[in-house]
């Protein structure tokens, strides 16, 4: 038995188109035109120098007409052959004060240093006679305790 097919009103597809076209301009992202790089000042670079010699070496110096300024050195002395480099940057932070990070990245890693970087407190206290006799005490039991044959932590 064969049926026939029903065509679909007109009316609800001009809704349906109508609901579609509506979706898609309501979705049409608006730009905010005050990022853009005709509304930014410009900010002049003042020094740009670059070095690249063929055994690895390197050198950058680079300063801006904000206060920026970026410097770094190095070469490719680390182990098998991995590039060391130090250098130094500074800027004057949001609020007025000036900053300045002198690194060093090897194979221990990025090691930054500056005046403003936190560093972790000292501790409060001197550790009470009474806590290091315990800890002595402790560490006594286990070694008796691993010399016993038969002892197991099980």
């Amino acid at each position: 038995m064969m049926t026939a097919s029903v065509p679909p009103n007109t009316a609800t597809m001009k809704f349906v188109i109508l609901a579609v076209l509506a979706a898609v301009s309501l979705a049409n992202p608006v730009y905010d035109d005050s990022h853009s790089l005709e509304s930014r000042e410009h900010i002049p670079i003042l020094k740009d120098e670059r070095v690249h010699e063929d055994d690895g070496r390197f050198s950058m110096d680079m300063e801006t007409g904000n206060g920026i300024s970026f410097s770094k050195s190095g070469s490719p002395d680390g182990p098998e052959g991995t590039v060391v480099m130090s250098g130094v940057y500074s800027y004057t932070a949001p609020d007025g004060t000036p900053v300045e990070v002198k690194f060093v990245a090897d194979e221990g890693g990025y090691q930054p240093d500056s005046a403003l970087l936190p560093v972790a407190p000292a501790f409060p206290h001197p550790i009470p006679q009474f806590v290091l006799d315990q800890i002595a005490k402790a560490a006594r039991e286990d070694a008796e305790r691993s010399s016993e044959e038969g002892y197991s932590y099980a």
